[in-house]
């Protein structure tokens, strides 16, 4: 009788079972099920609102903004061209270069003097951090009831009256050469909370023994300031140089309560976003020309963002 060997499926002693993997096309559906919420949002409201600012921005209408015909992509090249959209090119600029660098300084400033562990500085913190809960609206017309020559606060004190006379007569903000000015420092003021919460969390996320180092090595405190706190601080403030450049050129409800883009005729604080949707606007009543110009306000913000992330970024250290 001959015996029939029988091959055993059982495992073997130290072998290991690997759990079967399903392939990697069974996946797919389940995968596409987890981002379809997220699609459907990023599409709904940002890459189709884009696409049709970009399609719209083609488009010339008539007075009423009812007829409209298409220019192509010449209409882009007509606008950024334009007296009126590069005059207000040059205005956001200004603006810009008026509120971000002090917003980041003060910002900067503050955070630091608030980094101390002494006793009562929470409140410090709290004033320091309070215009971060203050609207648009709020900070523009408490920054009017100062300004306005009439009734303001700051104009009608002897004092300042002296040191600045154009405060009360013709006023700040009915003054083209100081217009601006008046509506940056009212942008500075509102923003700084933000500033200062980022860079005050930045500054406690830096580890205690770098300055205590630097310390016994016997750097003082500027030095340990541009040697220790500036570097580790350096992704943070790359952030919010960012933020506050894009806000910067998206100001809109500054102008608006305060100037109204004026004074007139000269149009000193009209900027791209006033241009766009001000009352006073020229293109008030053609979309095309007001989706263009949103559509180059895009186009110009990320040009500028991917200048920041390139040049600064190059140079930021990032800590484990």
């Amino acid at each position: 009788m001959t015996a029939v060997a029988v091959e055993s499926h059982a495992p073997r002693p130290g072998d290991v079972r690997r759990p079967r993997r399903s392939p990697r096309w069974a996946e797919f559906p389940l995968a596409m099920g987890m981002l379809a919420p997220s699609a459907v949002i990023l599409g709904v409201f940002i890459l189709y609102p884009l696409g049709r600012a970009v399609w719209l921005g083609q488009q010339r209408c008539n007075t009423f903004g009812d007829v409209c015909r298409s220019n192509g992509f010449d209409q882009y090249v007509d606008l950024f061209r334009s007296v009126e959209f590069q005059n207000a090119l040059v205005v956001t600029a200004k603006f810009a270069l008026l509120t971000v660098p002090l917003g980041l300084a003060l910002g900067v400033g503050l955070a630091v003097l608030a980094d101390k562990y002494l006793r009562g500085l929470g409140v410090f913190r709290a004033i320091f951090s309070s215009t971060v809960a203050t609207s648009v609206a709020v900070a523009s017309l408490m920054w009017l009831f100062l300004l306005q020559p009439s009734v303001g606060a700051l104009a009608n004190v002897d004092f300042f009256n002296a040191l600045f006379p154009s405060v009360k007569d013709p006023g700040w903000l009915q003054d083209p050469g100081t217009a601006l000015t008046a509506v940056a420092m009212s942008s500075v003021w509102a923003n700084l909370g933000f500033t200062f919460i980022l860079v005050t969390a930045g500054l406690q996320s830096i580890p205690k023994d770098l300055h205590e180092a630097a310390a016994v090595d016997g750097a003082g405190g500027v030095r340990r300031f541009w040697s220790v706190t500036v570097p580790m601080l350096g992704p943070t403030l790359l952030f919010v140089l960012i933020v506050l450049t894009t806000r910067a050129f998206q100001t809109y409800g500054e102008i608006d309560l305060l100037t109204d883009g004026g004074p007139k005729p000269q149009d000193s604080t009209t900027t791209i976003t006033y241009f766009v949707y001000g009352q006073n606007s020229p293109i008030r009543s053609d979309p095309g020309l007001q989706a263009g110009s949103a559509v180059l306000l895009f186009v110009i913000l990320l040009a500028l963002s991917a200048l920041q992330l390139r040049g600064i970024g190059r140079r930021i250290h990032y800590g484990d």
